[in-house]
């Protein structure tokens, strides 16, 4: 004889619960695989002594980077996973290989300045990344706190790109690739604000003249895009420091962290 007990036990045991498995979004992921694929490209390109490729394929890397998060956004499909993959990818793509494409390509004479050089600006973008992923929520989205690392890759290999485009070995400017690694490395960290573009809603209408500006804006890349590249990210590569000396001029705060010191995570990232 069983009881009502047994009954309601057999009943729940026969009950799985199971919890729902966490997918991966695919769409804003395969513009992060594409952008680590560029990376992965550039590299294996100077290692075959095609720098101009190799440039090209980091600045491929760039495009892609700056799709994949406006792509999650307007699809709705942000995740953690999609976050840390995106910072792995920019490691490699912004990170690893504009220092060794350097190095292969111009600091190698140099001797140990040369893999000094390559190193620094390798572990500056990594710290770069990891105090981005760590700050998010307390700096303001309107600027970046030091040179965005697609920004840095983009300078060094911009140069590269334009030098070999030139015919230009390598080996005659060792120490200008050795002041733009540098520079692009230590400018990563600093705590120099440079326009960050996101309020510039993608979604909102915008004037015909836009539409038209934007179009003649890519015309005038394709009349040559090593030259029209480099200097747009040299201006880009400079704007942060003009942006915080006219702050430091007209007495406004120059850092972009929040002022709000309520929370413990935010102590000691003002200065």
């Amino acid at each position: 004889m069983h009881d009502g007990n047994d009954s309601d036990n057999s009943a729940h045991s026969a009950v799985v619960v199971r919890k729902r498995r966490k997918g991966i979004y695919i769409l804003p992921n395969l513009f992060t695989l594409g952008g680590l694929f560029g990376g992965f490209y550039a590299v294996v390109m100077a290692m075959n002594g095609r720098f101009d490729q190799a440039s090209i394929g980091v600045f491929a890397a760039m495009v892609l980077d700056s799709l994949d998060g406006r792509v999650a956004r307007m699809t709705n499909t942000q995740s953690a996973f999609g976050e840390q993959m995106d910072s792995l990818a920019d490691m490699v793509s912004f990170g690893a290989a504009p220092a060794l494409i350097a190095y292969e390509w111009g600091l190698r004479d140099l001797g140990r300045w040369g893999w000094i050089a390559a190193f620094v600006y390798c572990a500056c973008a990594a710290l770069r990344l990891a105090r981005f992923n760590v700050n998010t929520s307390v700096v303001d989205k309107r600027y970046f706190q030091g040179l965005p690392s697609p920004a840095a890759a983009a300078l060094v290999m911009g140069f590269i790109w334009l030098m070999t485009d030139a015919d230009v070995k390598g080996a005659t400017m060792a120490w200008p690739t050795f002041a733009f690694a540098l520079y692009a490395g230590l400018t990563m960290v600093t705590n120099v604000p440079f326009y960050s573009f996101k309020d510039v809603h993608m979604k909102k209408s915008v004037p015909f003249t836009v539409i038209v500006l934007f179009a003649l804006g890519i015309g005038v890349v394709n009349i040559h895009p090593p030259i029209v590249l480099f200097s747009v990210f040299v201006a880009y590569g400079l704007s942060g420091y003009v942006i915080y000396g006219w702050r430091k001029f007209k007495g406004v705060q120059t850092s972009v962290i929040s002022t709000s010191t309520d929370e413990p995570d935010e102590r000691g990232l003002h200065k």
